[in-house]
């Protein structure tokens, strides 16, 4: 009940950001769907050469870019805006008074900023999986589709689990100021299914930094082509991450002296 006052605190606060640069998020969502035309552009370029890509269709590929969205979206909301008010209270001392609040300090770091404009990418998204679901023919069972909501939020928990170890890196290594640089760049890969790289990216995107865990795998889920044990193992992948980075970033916080230490 705590989590959700404080949840609600915070977007009324962001709210009232959002309200106050409405002109700044109208330019944003504007820019946003010239990219997705770019995107949409881009493949047909593809699929005007070529039939499938990595034995993904135009439809598949659509859809993937839903999902890519989906997770992007995810991102763009809580974990890019957070990081850079991590980085900043980090170099300016405000971040002591987060671990001052009687509450987790993990919970406040990853939700004190959340760009709520960027909610519209929702929609898009969802429209996108299923227009390429439509465009390919088939029928999402519900089980199907059961799957890709649990792969969807275990995947997202994974890149959330991945950037929480990031930043608590800082906490060892205080001058690592770009600590999110390489997720942010390799999250571009999850535009395109795993299997159309070579196989030492396949593993880096898969197990190093699991961008297709978050976008491909999903997807495979929701055609129903992952085994029982595999869309298992994924998902204990999802806890296992989370546990992990709860335990880091604990380590990290019992290490943290301060500012102006």
């Amino acid at each position: 009940m705590n989590a959700l006052r404080i949840i609600g605190a915070f977007l009324r606060l962001n709210v009232q950001v959002a309200l106050a640069y409405r002109s700044e998020a109208v330019v944003q969502i504007l820019l946003n769907l010239m990219w997705l035309g770019w995107e949409l552009t881009s493949l047909a370029i593809i699929f005007a050469n070529t039939n499938e890509l990595g034995g993904w269709g135009p439809a598949e590929l659509v859809a993937l870019l839903g999902v890519w969205r989906l997770v992007n979206t995810m991102m763009s909301i809580i974990v890019w805006p957070n990081t850079e008010k991590f980085n900043q209270g980090l170099r300016d001392g405000s971040l002591d008074y987060t671990f001052l609040q009687p509450a987790n300090s993990q919970f406040l770091v990853s939700v004190t900023r959340i760009e709520l404009w960027r909610l519209w990418d929702f929609v898009i998204a969802v429209v996108l999986i299923v227009a390429g679901l439509g465009m390919s023919g088939r029928v999402a069972t519900p089980a199907n589709i059961a799957t890709f909501l649990a792969l969807t939020v275990s995947g997202a928990a994974v890149l959330y689990s991945l950037w929480i170890v990031m930043i608590a890196v800082t906490f060892w290594f205080t001058r690592f100021d770009n600590n999110v640089t390489i997720l942010a760049a390799l999250m571009d890969a999850g535009r395109f299914p795993a299997q159309v790289y070579p196989f030492w990216l396949r593993l880096l995107i898969t197990f190093v930094i699991p961008i297709a865990v978050a976008t491909t795998v999903p997807l495979q889920g929701l055609r129903g082509e992952l085994a029982w044990w595999e869309t298992a193992g994924f998902l204990a992948l999802g806890v296992l991450a989370v546990w992990v980075s709860s335990r880091l970033w604990k380590a990290g916080v019992r290490r943290y002296s301060g500012a102006s230490s």
